[in-house]
């Protein structure tokens, strides 16, 4: 038996956005005929408002902020909490305002269920002021020069690169992998994530996958497009 997990921002849906609308009903069916899963660094309401109510409703099971909130059938199966050092409130203020980027939208810092998310722009970013920090980023590579910086001061934690424009933070050990638990006795995962390469927010889950051998595999995808196309073949 095959189980197919995904990350939503990047390989279901382009950052941020919601479900293509013909690749939905084609993913509706894939869920309908296979064991699917979601592993996201979104909460609830912007992972079901990214693929909609009916395919979050029928996932297997969905694992948000990282796997630190866990969801099955609508009800709330598990958890996580997060603690940062007062130390590192400071340090995540002072690379809010020492960014030479010059576009702030509110919501730089918010908390959720085991998960702390940075974002220099902010969360009220429209398309546009995100486009502006997206090629800012891919310039002054920022977002993971930050996350190197915070990495030494507070070996503790990880610092991911989300989506494409925030920084997961989380306790070291609490990505995504540690969904991998739940699926210790399965015969075959198949992931699915954009952020596959060292410092992403997929890498320890892709890794972990890989390394597993046999017919596990991990899928790594420029885009929902892509995902699309691989799913076709299955």
């Amino acid at each position: 038996m095959i189980h197919h997990i995904f990350d939503v921002d990047g390989t279901l849906t382009p950052s941020r956005g919601k479900m293509d609308e013909k690749f939905s009903p084609f993913f509706f069916d894939f869920c309908t005929l296979n064991n699917v899963y979601l592993v996201t660094g979104s909460d609830v309401q912007k992972t079901r408002e990214q693929v909609g109510n009916v395919i979050w409703g029928m996932t297997k099971r969905n694992y948000q902020c990282s796997g630190n909130d866990v969801w099955e059938r609508g009800k709330n199966v598990r958890k996580g909490t997060i603690k940062l050092p007062d130390t590192m409130w400071g340090y995540l203020n002072k690379e809010i305002s020492e960014s030479e980027f010059p576009v702030r939208t509110g919501i730089h810092i918010e908390e959720r269920p085991g998960l702390v998310n940075l974002s220099i722009v902010g969360r009220n970013a429209g398309q546009r002021a995100r486009t502006q920090y997206i090629h800012w980023d891919n310039h002054t590579n920022e977002r993971k020069n930050i996350s190197e910086r915070l990495s030494k001061l507070f070996p503790d934690f990880d610092f991911k690169l989300g989506g494409e424009t925030g920084i997961d933070i989380t306790v070291k050990g609490n990505n995504k992998s540690q969904v991998l638990t739940d699926f210790e006795n399965c015969d075959i995962i198949n992931f699915y994530g954009d952020k596959c390469d060292l410092g992403g927010n997929d890498h320890e889950i892709a890794l972990a996958v890989h390394d597993r051998g046999g017919k596990n595999a991990t899928y790594q995808v420029k885009d929902w497009k892509e995902t699309w196309e691989i799913l076709k073949q299955k």
